[in-house]
């Protein structure tokens, strides 16, 4: 039984043979997210905050294999914003998340996880062949409330911000030990050729695909630009 069921979880953290739907399927499942977080003004990510971030990150359905090892694993969609973080929404990558700790209690339970990159040092972390957040990326739970000030201790110090949503409920997420790195076979699928995600992310050199748009219309619609601060 228990080979039984590490194998099963290695199942999990295999490479699949993707497809144009299961990649499409993932952008429009992020682009959803945003959109009903969006619309909850009293429970949702910070307007200010939003402006100001570089990137921003959807993990839609990430899975927790609670009766094995208590290990995540999560496919997911970013943009960032062009020309050093002051230019439009980028042509947008794909990536993947195994491991870490984000307090689900229930075996095998799922939760929409977005992050928050608010600095183009956070990005650079994002960027790396892997890195682990909160052990190359230093990763606090965000304020929660679309009205709510971002300048909190929080926001000031963190190089990314977590937020959860699960059964309906959203809030910050304390986020430990996940390990991030870029899922070249899904963009590959979405592209039709090989692409890095630093240049799908900081460069722009590749036009956005029909099937990638409608994540980037909603973060445009939800942050259309960034807000600059003031000296």
């Amino acid at each position: 039984m228990k080979r039984l069921l590490l194998l099963v979880f290695m199942g999990l953290l295999a490479p699949s043979v993707l497809n144009a739907g299961e990649v499409e399927d993932r952008v429009v499942r992020g682009a959803v997210v945003l959109r009903e977080i969006a619309e909850a003004p009293d429970s949702g990510i910070p307007q200010d905050l939003l402006n100001k971030a570089a990137c921003v990150a959807v993990i839609p359905g990430m899975k927790r294999a609670g009766f094995i090892f208590g290990g995540n694993y999560g496919k997911g969609v970013m943009s960032c914003r062009t020309n050093s973080g002051k230019g439009p929404w980028s042509a947008p990558s794909m990536f993947l998340m195994t491991g870490g700790s984000f307090g689900l209690q229930i075996g095998g339970q799922s939760v929409d996880l977005i992050l928050v990159i608010m600095n183009l040092s956070g990005l650079e972390s994002m960027l790396d062949s892997k890195f682990t957040l909160g052990g190359d990326a230093s990763v606090a739970a965000g304020p929660v409330g679309r009205t709510a000030a971002a300048e909190t201790d929080a926001w000031m110090s963190a190089k990314i911000l977590a937020y959860s949503r699960a059964k309906g409920l959203f809030g910050g997420l304390v986020l430990k030990g996940g390990v991030v790195r870029p899922d070249k076979d899904a963009n590959q699928v979405l592209y039709g050729k090989e692409v890095e995600a630093r240049s799908l992310l900081l460069h722009k050199t590749d036009p956005v695909p029909r099937d990638a748009k409608i994540f980037l219309d909603e973060l445009t619609r939800i942050s259309p630009e960034r807000v600059q601060k003031q000296n």
